[in-house]
């Protein structure tokens, strides 16, 4: 019997259907009880419209997709706006978490993203499409991502920084 591989019609809710949400990784916690092992997850998520916003969240609990869903949720309310020259960043700049740190350089168009790591989620889900970056310090993935996150809000535009010199 063949399978219909149609797309099913999307509701025309709004802005929640054009917002982009990925899983940049779940990790699983063992507790070891008198019973045997109890499992818990915790995933990050990154969501953002591809346009300029950006979001990071982290879920915890008993079953993966409880973590995901709690992980958008918390990414959606922590949306924020991302300053952007056309579809790069506007000069260069570091951001720090706790051991992270990147590294985020504009790029000429046609370079597409070369990062690596947590990277490439969060500047894919701005909407960043050229641009260079290096991760410098701890490889591990949340501290990456949340200093990529503060790479992106120390970001300013040439019009806000001459406004702020007259």
């Amino acid at each position: 019997m063949a399978m219909n591989r149609e797309k099913r019609p999307r509701p025309e809710s709004g802005a929640q259907d054009e917002l982009d949400e990925r899983v940049v990784f779940v990790n699983r916690c063992n507790k070891v009880v008198k019973g045997g092992r109890r499992m818990s997850f915790s995933a990050v998520i990154v969501v953002g419209d591809h346009e300029g916003k950006v979001g990071v969240g982290f879920g915890k609990a008993n079953e993966v997709s409880d973590a995901i869903r709690k992980g958008g949720d918390a990414a959606r309310k922590a949306m924020t706006p991302v300053v952007m020259k056309g579809k790069t960043i506007p000069h260069e700049v570091t951001g720090e978490c706790d051991g992270g740190r990147v590294l985020l350089k504009p790029a000429p168009a046609g370079t597409g993203l070369i990062v690596g790591g947590g990277m490439r989620p969060v500047l894919e889900a701005a909407g960043v499409r050229d641009a260079v970056g290096k991760s410098l310090g701890s490889k591990n993935r949340l501290n990456v991502v949340k200093a990529t996150l503060d790479a992106l809000l120390k970001l300013r535009s040439a019009e806000s920084i001459a406004a702020l010199r007259a």
